[in-house]
């Protein structure tokens, strides 16, 4: 079984790439060029800002500096067919001691090394950065870190793009069984003591090669005391508050793992790369392209309201693709997938999947056609204004309905009027509630009906029933003025029976 390098890990961070990206991607490749070799082991892929060169460590090389069992820095300009070949070590910062890099900052032009430029050979067990561009770089300066206390010979290091966090790789006081996970925060000129990332990340195993994505809230790593598909595997876990705090490892799987060694993740644009033993005995630098998601599409059947001016319409909308979850926003600001109880009317959904990805569509909720009461049926429904709670005699439609009902009870019948009121979300001034609202509302027709009809000698025909208050409609959003979103759940409904 592969035991991993005694060297540090990947680099400061590219583009953001999101976790649900990962649900597929190509077969992996060895990387194409001379990149990997038979003899030697290639790790560690670092790409410069515009992914020009590649830079990356060679282990057990006889053009090594130190010899075969030595590691340096080996770089490779690309080519235009995509390629990487006329692979060169990068003399300046390679020694006869081993020589890796770690990374480079956003800006690219700091490299981040394993500190082999102070002292004898594993005396200091640490970092170091080296300015500059391409192949020309000044000597490496080393990065204090107190209380770092490194025990034995397989350590490594990831410095974040911005140069304010290091996760450690580390046997350190606080490690479960083999390396765990430890963070040094940045704060002015100075590093805080190494702390360990908790027992959700680290386990008895070994945690290695830690990469941060650029956001922070993501660490790759790579372990074996967590399962997987075989030797060391690529984990990732998502930060939930403080770097003690993450989410339980989720498996990258096959077939970006494979059954023997795989670790030093990292990616550039919408390729991975990683090193990985699974053909050799040595590992090699292995790529897969991130293959997109599909486009995310919806669609949508309405079903119409059943009686003129009623509210019990229905959208049943059907969303494919993308990346769920799927998060809805809708014209008359409902933000479920299929709304209900909703008037007439044309209403517009976007909706969103987990990466970003938006689709649209419309549909139209129709009505009956209003229908002319006969004689002995009147019915009636009137929409207030923004805080309005009664109407007068003046009113057109109640006029009618009154008249309508005092001919019904000339006749001899007796008569009962069921009225409902309703108030939206929209806050009252008038009113300390908008359940006071509608309540007043429906008091307020109902001692306006009774008054009518008792001065005409016919209340003793009539009796007047509230049969329902409520508050509906979408919630508020700071949008008084919407008429066309909240006016529709304002109204009083009045039904002779």
């Amino acid at each position: 079984m592969k035991k991993k390098l005694a060297l540090a890990i990947v680099f400061a961070s590219m583009s953001c790439v999101s976790m649900a990206q990962f649900w597929k991607v190509s077969n992996p490749v060895q990387l194409d060029g001379t990149v990997n070799t038979v003899g030697a082991e290639e790790s560690n892929p670092v790409f410069s800002k515009d992914s020009s060169i590649l830079y990356f460590v060679r282990t057990y090389d006889n053009k090594n500096k130190g010899d075969d069992l030595d590691q340096d820095i080996w770089y490779s300009k690309r080519n235009a067919d995509g390629s990487y070949t006329d692979c060169k070590p990068l003399k300046k910062l390679n020694n006869k001691l081993n020589n890796g890099i770690l990374g480079l900052g956003d800006a690219g032009n700091e490299m981040y090394l394993l500190n082999s430029y102070e002292g004898k050979k594993d005396l200091m067990k640490g970092l170091a950065v080296s300015k500059g561009s391409g192949t020309g770089w000044s000597s490496p300066e080393a990065i204090t870190i107190p209380s770092l206390d490194i025990e034995g010979n397989h350590y490594g290091f990831h410095v974040s793009g911005d140069g304010k966090t290091i996760i450690i790789s580390q046997n350190g006081p606080k490690s479960q069984g083999q390396e765990d996970l430890y963070v040094s925060e940045k704060t002015g000129s100075a590093w805080s003591t190494p702390l360990h990332m908790g027992n959700v990340i680290n386990s008895t195993g070994y945690e290695i090669s830690p990469f941060l994505s650029k956001s922070e809230d993501t660490l790759f790593f790579s372990s074996n005391g967590m399962g997987g598909e075989g030797d060391a595997d690529i984990f990732y876990s998502v930060k939930k508050g403080s770097w003690t705090d993450w989410s339980v490892p989720v498996n990258l799987g096959a077939p970006i793992n494979s059954p023997k060694f795989d670790a030093y993740f990292t990616y550039s644009g919408n390729q991975i790369y990683w090193s990985s033993n699974r053909a050799n005995e040595l590992s090699d630098i292995y790529t897969a392209t991130i293959l997109a998601p599909p486009p995310i599409e919806i669609s949508a059947r309405g079903t119409d309201v059943t009686v003129f001016n009623g509210k019990d319409g229905k959208i049943d909308a059907s969303t494919k693709g993308g990346v769920a979850p799927y998060t809805y926003a809708w014209s008359n600001g409902m933000a479920v997938e299929d709304p209900i109880g909703i008037p007439k009317g044309d209403y517009t959904v976007v909706v969103t999947d987990k990466i970003g990805q938006t689709a649209t569509t419309k549909v139209l909720i129709g009505e009956p056609k209003q229908v002319v009461a006969a004689v002995r049926d009147f019915a009636m429904t009137h929409y207030f204004s923004y805080n309005a709670d009664e109407l007068n005699l003046d009113n057109d439609k109640l006029i009618a309905f009154l008249d309508g009902i005092e001919g019904q009870m000339k006749t001899g019948q007796n008569l009962t009027v069921s009225v409902k009121s309703a108030a939206s979300y929209v806050p009252t001034r008038a009113y300390s509630s908008n359940d006071q609202l509608a309540k007043a509302r429906a008091e307020n027709i109902k001692q306006l009906i009774e008054k009518h009809f008792s001065a005409k000698g016919l209340s003793s025909q009539l009796k007047v029933v509230v049969t329902e208050t409520l508050v509906g409609g979408p919630l508020y959003d700071n949008d008084r003025d919407n008429v066309e979103k909240y006016q529709p759940f304002q109204y009083i409904e009045l039904i002779s029976l």
